[in-house]
């Protein structure tokens, strides 16, 4: 197996990998006031991997993301994020992805504004303007949108503002980074642009958390799974996980196996 760096020489990558796992799960529920709506959660993500959250609806995949960054209440278990309590992590450790349908697209500012505050918790009063520029300029270059540093986010399309976005965790620098459903409606080249970034990412040494319903994406982009229904189905390696008789379980136990080996990316007797 490929070790993976612990530091980054890269302008983009985090400054610092933190020793033992990004994220630590173990036996972990998770609740919205009185009603729990996760439970059984163990696993772990280490720096330069990245984890699909998948399953189906209602599975808990937005409820794990939400409580990485410290916003749902945890009843039983133990979660560590880079090495702290959820929602304690060092400032600048933790960057989050929304999904660009939570984003109002008349606000009135530029692409590398945007990018600009996902820095803003890191700034110093002595720090020159020219730099935080190029810093942001540099993370619009690692997506690919460095030509368009000056237009109005809202201009761009669906699939250019979720890079934007990325970009903005990017400039930030940090140690995990979590999307939430970041291929929903992208056209191909989009898509294709977002994985490469996703590979780029972990190269350098970034934790990758990533809720998708597309399992041929969380094959493609993720070294390990966790299936959820409500419950940990399955938490570990993507060929492990990603199987039909697990998918099976996670989905309702499908009436035709056949279909989860085509989600799958296998054809028949797959």
């Amino acid at each position: 197996m490929t070790p993976v760096p612990t530091t980054t020489t890269g302008p983009a990558g985090p400054s610092k990998a933190p020793a033992g796992p990004v994220v630590d799960l173990r036996d972990a529920s998770f609740a919205y006031g009185t009603t729990t709506v996760l439970t059984g959660v163990t696993g772990q993500v280490g720096a330069g991997q990245a984890l699909a959250l998948v399953g189906p609806n209602g599975s808990g995949k937005t409820t794990l993301l939400r409580a990485l960054l410290g916003m749902v209440r945890i009843p039983s278990g133990q979660v560590r994020v880079v090495g702290a309590a959820p929602g304690r992590a060092p400032r600048g450790s933790l960057g989050y992805v929304p999904q660009v349908a939570d984003l109002d697209p008349t606000f009135p500012v530029t692409v590398r504004e945007v990018v600009q505050m996902g820095m803003y918790s890191q700034m110093r009063l002595w720090q020159r303007a020219g730099s935080v520029r190029a810093r942001a300029q540099s993370a619009l270059e690692a997506v690919g949108l460095a030509d368009r540093a000056l237009d109005r986010f809202g201009d761009l399309s669906g699939g250019q503002q979720q890079r934007v976005l990325v970009a903005r965790c990017v400039a930030a620098r940090p140690r995990l980074i979590l999307l939430d459903e970041p291929f929903n409606g992208l056209d191909q080249p989009n898509r294709d642009a977002l994985l490469d970034i996703v590979a780029t990412l972990k190269s350098q040494g970034t934790a990758i958390v990533v809720s998708t319903h597309d399992l041929v994406l969380a094959k493609v982009a993720c070294e390990q799974v966790a299936l959820l229904a409500g419950r940990q189905i399955a938490f570990g390696p993507r060929e492990e996980v990603l199987v039909p008789e697990l998918v099976s379980q996670a989905y309702g136990g499908w009436g035709d196996d056949s279909l989860v080996r085509l989600s799958l990316g296998g054809g028949e007797g797959a």
